[in-house]
């Protein structure tokens, strides 16, 4: 079994850890796995030292052969930069990967290099092949805000539509996905729902420690949002709700942890508001321990974000047992998984007063903040366990594996508009 997907550990945050865990689960059933990935640069797009300048990689971890190569990873983004990202892994793949014939390939997607990649190599060795779709690259292109990424929306949504119909099977982490898929032609018999799941353990610290070793006030009201912070998040809507409740509730506390490509255009916005402070990505052990000292936990989007993604850290957000404040469009992805797991209050996207008053709200109420903990760490519990998820990812690839032989064609032929 060969997987492909950029993203893949050391990373901590994003898709990595799911694809991770997939390839170590097949693993330790017994499959023999290995994984083209990139070198590990997210969410700060910048790769990790250790990795810099190299050109190819390869190690033997978890039970799993990794190999790794370089790919163009830029600091600023536009859409142009983002095309020369997937095209740069997938050349570099297409050219020096070397492996055993496999018995199936699995592309994860949103990396629609990934999905070729996977196309080409099922061709090549006459075998199978899926896809995952952890975010969907065609509403991104209209949804995200990148610059320039409404001239990619055609190209990108008839090449992740044809990439789609002509797999196997394609495994889906959010249902509004299934929708879009059958749109382009997708059978509805070859979607498979499959679920993200609580990669991290519980916390083991006392949130007051906890505080104190990040410089987090001990007697704030704590809004924390975690993870990347790139177009896509829109966080000058949280900066500008840091604003008003300057102003109108000091005791609310902003903290934005994490890394991204906007990270520097934030701290410049946010210079001057005493009321927020920037942590690093924090280590993958210490992550429950932060969650869990907030009293808050912000999931923010971009108003135009509905069913192009559904954030992987909303696992780690309902398994710590916290109030989740989600400024996102009603109809989007994530407002139904906030709803769904009964986490906390859905606002309006690109409203600071709207998302500050559903904050001033729920610390005046510590019952109703935490009910609605209560409520989302229950959800965690009973539908986002690891081992039942990674047995559903398990039951998909046994589908792609009985699947078709081979995609009808290579390169792809995307059709015309």
């Amino acid at each position: 079994m060969v997987i492909v997907g950029v993203n893949y550990c050391p990373e901590v945050t994003g898709i990595a850890p799911y694809t991770t865990a997939l390839a170590e689960h097949l693993a330790r059933r017994g499959g023999r796995v290995t994984v083209l990935t990139g070198m590990p640069h997210y969410p700060a797009w910048r790769v990790f030292p250790g990795y810099r300048g190299r050109w190819r990689m390869r190690a033997r971890v978890g039970g799993v052969t990794v190999h790794r190569f370089w790919l163009y990873v830029p600091r600023r983004h536009t859409a142009l930069r983002r095309a020369l990202f997937e095209l740069s892994f997938a050349a570099h793949v297409l050219v020096g990967a070397r492996f055993a014939a496999p018995d199936a390939v699995i592309g994860v997607i949103p990396n629609l290099g990934a999905g070729l990649v996977a196309a080409a190599f099922a061709r090549r060795a006459g075998v199978p092949f899926g896809l995952v779709f952890q975010d969907l690259c065609g509403p991104a292109a209209a949804q995200s805000g990148l610059p320039g990424g409404r001239l990619l929306i055609g190209a990108a949504r008839r090449l992740e539509w044809e990439l789609a119909r002509q797999a196997a099977a394609v495994a889906v982490v959010a249902p509004g996905f299934r929708r879009y898929l059958e749109a382009g032609g997708v059978a509805a018999d070859r979607i498979v729902r499959v679920h993200n799941f609580v990669h991290l353990g519980p916390p083991h610290r006392p949130g007051s420690v906890v505080r104190a070793a990040l410089g987090l006030p001990a007697d704030a009201w704590l809004c924390l949002h975690a993870g990347n912070m790139g177009y896509k998040q829109d966080l000058g809507n949280v900066l500008a709700c840091a604003r008003l409740a300057a102003r109108e509730a000091p005791h609310l506390h902003f903290a934005l942890v994490g890394d991204g490509s906007q990270r520097r255009a934030l701290e410049a916005e946010a210079a001057g508001l005493a009321n927020v402070s920037f942590l690093p990505l924090q280590p993958e052990e210490d992550f429950p321990d932060v969650l869990a000292a907030a009293d808050v936990l912000l999931v923010n989007q971009r108003p135009s974000v509905t069913d192009m993604s559904l954030p992987g850290k909303l696992t780690a957000y309902f398994a710590a047992g916290r109030p989740v404040a989600a400024a996102v469009a009603a109809d989007s992805e994530t407002a139904a998984a906030v709803r769904a797991a009964g986490a906390g209050p859905v606002v309006a996207p690109g409203d600071p007063a709207a998302l500050l008053a559903a904050l001033q709200a729920l610390a005046a109420d510590p019952e109703r903040s935490a009910r609605y903990g209560r409520r989302a760490q229950a959800y965690a519990r009973a539908h986002l366990d690891a081992e039942r998820a990674l047995m559903g990812l398990e039951d998909f690839v046994v589908r792609v594996l009985a699947g078709t032989a081979a995609p009808t064609r290579w390169p792809v032929t995307v059709p015309a508009p």
